[in-house]
């Protein structure tokens, strides 16, 4: 009989459609998910609440939030109340952009690793269907991983590191179809980057505009609540 555990892997999950999906794939390739959710002062605190629906949906092991005040130096309008949230499209780096963030949740996400002894960590970045974010670009995923394995004990004595973002080549219509195919219930979930604190949506923002062409285009009912 084989009594080996499954292989670890932490999966950061802010709660919206593509981070359950990314979870979902985890999960359908067998680890042993432990789910990183990062309070970092965002305006749409809902996506916390739906963090936390998923993981408990989708049997993660372990989900750990974890607090770190972004509020403090600002630079977005997801964690400054002073900027507006755009509802149009914008040129270049959108406003919505929080200045380092995944950089601080992959490495918090490295280190809880480590702690862990898992060996991947998942994160649902997308450079296809996205809002311009330069930290969703799959030459700063392959510059991290570099890091990762430079600047850990186990990346220096042990197996290292991979850090997997399995979306980063999809469109919003295949990640939707993919999640539905592994059971992904996009009801629990928030994009919107000004729901309100039920988590409906704008339907207005760049996130909400994705969100839904991304449903039309797959051809699966858009479950989103809207205010």
């Amino acid at each position: 009989m084989n009594t080996s555990r499954p292989k670890k892997a932490v999966v950061l999950l802010s709660g919206g459609l593509d981070s359950a999906t990314a979870l979902a794939v985890a999960r359908d390739e067998g680890f042993d998910c432990h789910a990183l959710s990062i309070d970092y002062g965002q305006r749409h605190a809902a996506e916390l609440a739906a963090a936390r629906r998923v993981a408990a949906h989708l049997g993660v092991s372990e989900h750990l939030v974890v607090p770190i005040d972004l509020t403090a130096i600002g630079g977005s309008a997801l964690t400054d109340t002073a900027i507006d949230v755009p509802e149009a499209p914008t040129e270049g780096i959108p406003v919505t952009y929080v200045p380092a963030r995944n950089t601080l949740f992959l490495s918090l996400a490295l280190g809880w690793a480590e702690v862990l002894g898992a060996h991947d960590i998942f994160v649902g970045v997308n450079a296809v269907d996205y809002s311009g974010y330069p930290d969703c670009r799959p030459e700063y995923i392959e510059a991290f991983e570099r890091l990762a394995n430079l600047a850990t004990r186990e990346g220096v004595e042990g197996e290292g590191f991979r850090i997997r973002a399995p979306l980063i080549d999809l469109r919003k219509e295949e990640i939707i179809r993919l999640g539905t195919r592994l059971g992904v219930d996009y009801g629990l979930t928030v994009s919107c980057y000004q729901a309100d604190a039920e988590g409906r949506a704008c339907g207005r923002c760049d996130s909400c505009r994705l969100r839904a062409e991304g449903f039309r285009r797959a051809g699966v009912p858009d479950p989103t609540r809207y205010r």
